[in-house]
C-alpha cells in the first residue's frame, strides 16, 4: 500500500514552460510583483489565478480545479489577495500568447498566474503554469510537469510553492501533509486513530483502525516517517511508521513515556524522556543499533525534547526550577541553560526549522497561549491565546504554525494556523475532531 508519490515520480521538467516564450531577464524584472515580508503587517499582494486552459473539455473541471488550489493556498498564507474571477476581463484561452496586461493592471493584479493541463497519449496529464509580473510584462517563472491524473492537487501545490518562492523570496510549504490524531465519538468514550492529510486539509487518510490509542505522532525532518504512541495492553509502544510503503515497526517498549519521540535532523536517532519513579530524564536512541544514551540525571521532570535544525542543541521542557520552563542544552547532554523567564509556565517546546524561533505552550491566568521566542529567549512573542491551545508545529519553513485548540465540553479539539507574527489564524478543515498535529518537510 502506497500513499507517496514523490518528485522523480512526476517526472518534473526543469525546462520553461513550452512554447515560443522564454523566461527572459526574470531575476531583475520585479515591478509591484514582489511580497515584502517584515515582522509587521503585510500587505498582501493583488494577484489573478484564472482557471488553467484545459487541453480538452473533459479537463476543464481539473483546469479549474488546479486553479482553485492555488487561488486557496495563496489566500490562506495571507500574504496574497487573489482576485475574484468575475473582474477578470481578458479569458485566457493560449497561454503561449502573452497576455493583455493592460487588462490586468486595470483591475489592480500584480501578478498574474496563466497555465495548462493537457491529456497525453499515454493518460498522464501535462500540466504547465507560467507567473508574469504586470507592470513589467515578464515573465517570472515557467515550468511543465507530468503526472498521473489522480495526482493534479499535487501540481497544484508544487505551483503554488513556485509562485510562493518566486514573489516572496521564501520557500513555500504548500507541497506538505500533516499527522494528527482524528477524534471521534462522545468525550467519554473517543476513539482516536493516526490520520495523515495534505497541509490544506484534503486528501484525509487513516493510518490505523483506532482499536488502539494512539497519541503525539512525529514526523521525521529528512524522510516520509511518522513516529507515534499507541496503547495496546496499557503499555505504552513506540512505533515507527514509512508513509510510503505503510509498513511500521516497533521501536520499543517504554513503561515511563508520555510524548512519543522526535527525531534528529538527520532522522538516524530519536530522542525521549523517560519516566522513572517520581522524576523524567531524558534519553536518545540510535535507531539502527538501538542503542539508548541518558542525557539528563535530575531529581526534576525533563521531557518534551526538540533539536535544533543542525542537531548540534535541544530544547525541552523541566520543572527543575519549581515550574515547567524552557531550557537549552547541547544534544550530547552537558549544561543546561534556561531561556524561559515570563508569567505562568511553558512547554511543548519545539524548534524552527530555520532555527530562529522555539515556538511553545504558556499556560497561565486561566489562559493556554502560543508563542515563540529566539533561542537565546529574547524577543518573546504570544501568537494566540485563550482556553486550551496546544501543541504548536512548524511548517517546513518556519513562517506557519500549526496548532490545536480544544473548548472543553462535549465538543472536541480542532486544528488551527497562524503565522509566526501573530497575523492570519485560521482553522483547518478535518473530517471531525482533531488534534496533535506534525508538520511534515517538504515532499521530496
Amino acid at each position: 500500500m502506497s500513499f507517496d508519490l514523490n518528485r522523480r515520480q512526476l517526472m518534473i521538467s526543469a525546462a520553461t514552460a513550452a512554447g515560443a516564450l522564454a523566461l527572459g531577464p526574470a531575476r531583475d524584472a520585479f515591478g509591484q510583483a514582489r511580497v515584502q515580508i517584515t515582522e509587521g503587517n503585510v500587505a498582501p499582494l493583488p494577484i489573478a489565478i484564472p482557471n488553467f486552459v484545459a487541453g480538452t473539455p473533459s479537463d476543464n473541471e481539473v483546469g479549474a480545479g488546479v486553479s482553485q488550489v492555488i487561488t486557496n493556498n495563496l489566500k490562506r498564507s495571507g500574504l496574497f489577495a487573489p482576485i475574484d474571477q468575475a473582474a477578470y476581463l481578458e479569458k485566457i484561452s493560449n497561454i503561449d500568447v502573452p497576455p493583455q496586461f493592460k487588462s490586468w493592471a486595470s483591475i489592480n493584479a500584480q501578478a498574474l498566474v496563466t497555465g495548462r493541463m493537457t491529456r497525453q497519449g499515454d493518460g498522464r496529464l501535462k500540466a504547465e503554469f507560467r507567473l508574469w509580473d504586470v507592470a513589467t510584462g515578464q515573465q517570472l517563472a515557467g515550468q511543465q510537469y507530468f503526472t498521473s491524473p489522480e495526482y493534479w492537487r499535487r501540481i497544484a501545490h508544487i505551483i503554488s510553492d513556485q509562485i510562493y518562492e518566486r514573489l516572496t523570496g521564501e520557500k513555500g510549504y504548500f507541497d506538505s501533509r500533516v499527522v494528527f490524531i482524528d477524534e471521534s465519538g462522545p468525550a467519554e468514550r473517543r476513539v482516536k486513530r493516526l490520520a495523515l492529510m495534505d497541509q490544506d486539509g484534503a486528501n484525509v487518510r487513516y493510518l490505523t483502525r483506532g482499536t488502539d490509542l494512539v497519541l503525539t505522532p512525529r514526523f521525521s525532518p529528512s524522510t516520509q516517517e511518522i513516529t507515534y504512541m499507541e496503547f495496546g495492553q496499557g503499555e505504552p509502544r513506540v512505533y515507527l511508521f514509512n508513509v510510503e510503503t505503510g509498513q511500521r515497526e516497533i521501536v520499543g517498549n517504554f513503561p515511563g513515556m508520555s510524548f512519543a519521540p522526535r527525531f534528529s535532523p538527520d532522522g538516524q536517532k530519536i530522542i525521549m524522556s523517560l519516566q522513572q519513579g517520581g522524576n523524567s530524564n531524558l534519553f536518545v536512541m540510535d535507531l539502527r543499533s538501538k542503542a539508548t544514551t541518558r542525557l539528563t540525571d535530575t531529581p526534576a521532570i525533563d521531557t518534551s525534547p526538540s533539536y535544533a535544525p543542525d542537531g548540534s542543541r535541544i530544547c525541552f521542557e523541566s520543572d527543575r526550577g519549581g515550574k515547567p520552563q524552557i531550557y537549552i542544552m547541547p544534544a550530547g547532554g552537558g549544561q543546561a541553560q534556561r531561556i524561559s523567564f515570563g508569567d505562568g509556565s511553558y512547554s511543548t517546546p519545539v524548534w524552527s526549522p530555520r532555527g530562529d524561533y522555539i515556538a511553545f505552550t504558556k499556560q497561565g491566568g486561566g489562559q493556554f497561549a502560543i508563542g515563540i521566542m529566539k533561542p537565546d529567549g529574547s524577543g518573546e512573542r504570544i501568537l494566540t491565546s485563550g482556553f486550551h491551545n496546544e501543541g504548536p508545529t512548524f511548517a517546513p519553513n518556519g513562517r506557519v504554525l500549526m496548532f490545536f485548540r480544544d473548548p472543553g465540553g462535549k465538543g472536541g479539539p480542532s486544528l488551527f494556523t497562524v503565522d509566526v507574527s501573530g497575523r492570519n489564524e485560521l482553522r483547518v478543515p478535518t473530517p471531525g475532531y482533531a488534534s496533535d498535529p506534525a508538520w511534515s518537510p517538504l515532499l521530496s
